[in-house]
């Protein structure tokens, strides 16, 4: 319940100061990413794993099967597009929420 309260609460700031900031020529957007194999994620599985008495590998074959590119994603995934959003040629794009999940988010919003 706090994850999905803060996630949109985050998404509606982001709205709001890209709208007020706009006319100065900066852009803000929001990146989600889903399962991305990073430390944190990597503690997570351990965690998890020791938890509910079972390994590493089968965490993360739970969440592969939740993902329908079935693969967790890569940091470099993620920062191609937060590259790509601090270019010029994102000038125009502002006040969005770009999920980077492997098409894991099946909400519209």
């Amino acid at each position: 319940m706090l994850s999905n309260s803060v996630r949109a609460a985050v998404t509606a700031f982001a709205r709001t100061l890209a709208n007020e900031v706009a006319t100065l020529g900066i852009t803000v957007n929001n990146i989600m990413p889903g399962y991305t194999r990073t430390d944190r994620l990597e503690d997570l599985a351990q965690m998890l794993a020791k938890k509910e008495e079972i390994s590493i590998a089968d965490v993360a074959a739970r969440w592969t099967e939740e993902i329908p590119m079935r693969r967790l994603g890569e940091p470099r995934e993620f920062a191609a597009l937060a590259a790509f959003l601090v270019s010029e040629r994102a000038s125009y794009i502002t006040g969005q929420s770009i999920a980077v999940d492997g098409g894991w988010i099946r909400s519209l919003l």
